[in-house]
């Protein structure tokens, strides 16, 4: 599955100044890593935003958002959003946020 790279050139970029961020090829797509725990990523159109599951309500309410499914069952803590919902890099900076608010709290790996 191919995914959008201009979605994920704009990720790397507002990613770059984050010390600790890998990117790495998963689910057909491309997800950005930091400090060895996923944070953000790129799936065909849509951004994958790992919000933690007591966010996962808010961040589903939110413009473009829905469940996770990837695996057929939906994954906890995760959404996905629409490309076009994340068309304007303020609304992509804002899921980065939400995003890093979550991780930045998880152990290093």
């Amino acid at each position: 599955m191919a995914y959008d790279e201009g979605l994920a050139h704009r990720l790397g970029e507002s990613l770059s100044g984050l010390p600790g961020i890998d990117a790495k090829k998963m689910f057909g797509g491309i997800a950005f890593l930091w400090h060895g725990n996923m944070l953000v990523g790129v799936m065909g159109d849509d951004l994958m935003a790992r919000v933690g599951p007591e966010a996962q309500e808010d961040a589903l309410s939110q413009p473009g958002a829905r469940v996770f499914d990837f695996t057929g069952r939906p994954m906890k803590g995760w959404v996905l959003v629409s490309g076009e919902a994340v068309a304007e890099d303020e609304a992509l900076e804002d899921w980065i946020g939400r995003c890093r608010e979550f991780v930045e709290e998880l152990p290093a790996k």
